[in-house]
């Protein structure tokens, strides 16, 4: 690379930018700031080379003849050292840019010319720069890099002082302009944009977004893994390892729009809300059921007891015995005769359970025989 590009100095920014290359080798790349200075090395000495001569394109720019520069250049803004080999050229502008090509004559003969060509790039040099970090859904960090100016700018990064690594970043690399920085990595973060002629950092302090990493199992049975804001909390049971009963926290902040100064916020968790209400709503609903059968079970035994206890203590009926009357023997009929009446046992028994009410005071009698 140095040997392409030749030695490359940075003397200051935009106006003030002097570059140099190495143009003794051939076909040589070199860099020049727009505004600036470059010098180009075309030779080890002039004073030994018996004739040489400058092109870009076909124009010719120098000439000159063993140490002596035969082109006026007093009121140019190109100059010419003989005796270091260097060709200066001020206040580059865009159409300084091209092919130059250079040719020694090493001989008064002429024979045997060395030729060598070199491309010159004009490029308008980086000016400031700066970070814009961005939170966003899932607590990820997206950073821009950008800059004021700058032709073909290349972009690093660093954290902390060292490059970032895949471990640190969800896309993007360390050479991209946009970056996404995982959700736990905070730090010193460096942005350095370059081109081929000026190099400016820029450098920001950042913090993670505030979000945590949520492993649960929800109450419909969904495992879920996020990063979740502290502050949107899911209807959760979270896991133990120790067999302890399981924690519940209860959201009541499904979802939010922040949008500070240098952050964006926009999290939603309304689809969790709804699987963890419709759960709830349904228990709710079977255990109101359960409760009004068990009611009405009740309420149905103790009437059919107080029926039953009803039942027994009514229905019962008289029994009587047959009565018979007849005479005592040895006694003389008269007509107001006194009557012997007979009298049997008296039972009372229960109706086998057809409830039978009797009609009125009616009394039901046996047979009366009268006997002689």
């Amino acid at each position: 690379m140095d040997a392409v590009f030749g030695l490359l100095l940075l003397l200051g920014v935009c106006h003030g930018v002097e570059t140099s290359c190495d143009g003794r080798q051939n076909g040589a790349e070199c860099y020049g700031a727009l505004g600036g200075t470059v010098l180009l090395q075309l030779m080890d000495d002039a004073s030994e080379v018996f004739k040489y001569d400058l092109k870009k394109e076909t124009t010719v720019i120098l000439h000159g003849r063993r140490g002596n520069i035969l082109t006026d250049l007093t009121k140019s803004r190109f100059s010419f050292t003989p005796n270091n080999g260097t060709f200066r050229i001020n206040n580059l502008s865009r159409d300084d840019g091209g092919q130059y090509s250079g040719t020694a004559y090493l001989n008064s003969s002429g024979t045997n010319p060395v030729t060598r060509t070199l491309q010159l790039i004009i490029q308008a040099p980086v000016s400031s720069v700066q970070l814009v970090p961005e939170c966003q859904s899932q607590g990820e960090m997206r950073v821009s890099c950008s800059s004021g100016g700058g032709d073909s700018p290349q972009y690093s990064w660093t954290l902390d002082g060292k490059t970032l690594t895949g471990t640190q970043l969800l896309s993007g690399n360390s050479e991209s302009q946009n970056i996404t920085l995982k959700q736990d990595v905070s730090g010193q973060l460096k942005c350095t944009v370059r081109n081929h002629i000026s190099s400016v950092p820029g450098e920001k302090m950042i913090s993670t977004c505030g979000f945590k990493l949520v492993e649960c199992t929800l109450l419909n049975g969904t495992y879920i893994s996020q990063w979740l804001r502290p502050s949107n909390e899911t209807l959760c049971i979270k896991s133990t390892t120790e067999g302890k009963e399981p924690d519940i926290t209860v959201t009541n902040k499904p979802s939010y729009n922040i949008t500070p100064s240098n952050h964006t916020w926009n999290t939603s968790r309304g689809g969790d809300l709804l699987y963890i209400i419709l759960p709830i709503a349904a228990g709710v609903l079977v255990a109101l059921l359960v409760l009004l059968a068990v009611g009405v079970g009740v309420v149905y035994t103790q009437k059919k007891k107080q029926n039953k206890q009803k039942e027994d203590n009514d229905e019962q009926e008289l029994t009587y015995a047959e009565v018979k009357v007849g005479q005592r023997p040895g006694r003389q009929l008269q007509q107001s005769a006194e009557l012997e009446v007979e009298y049997d046992q008296v039972k009372f028994s229960q109706r086998p359970r057809q409830p039978v009410e009797p009609s009125g005071d009616e009394c039901v009698y046996s047979k009366v025989r009268r006997g002689r």
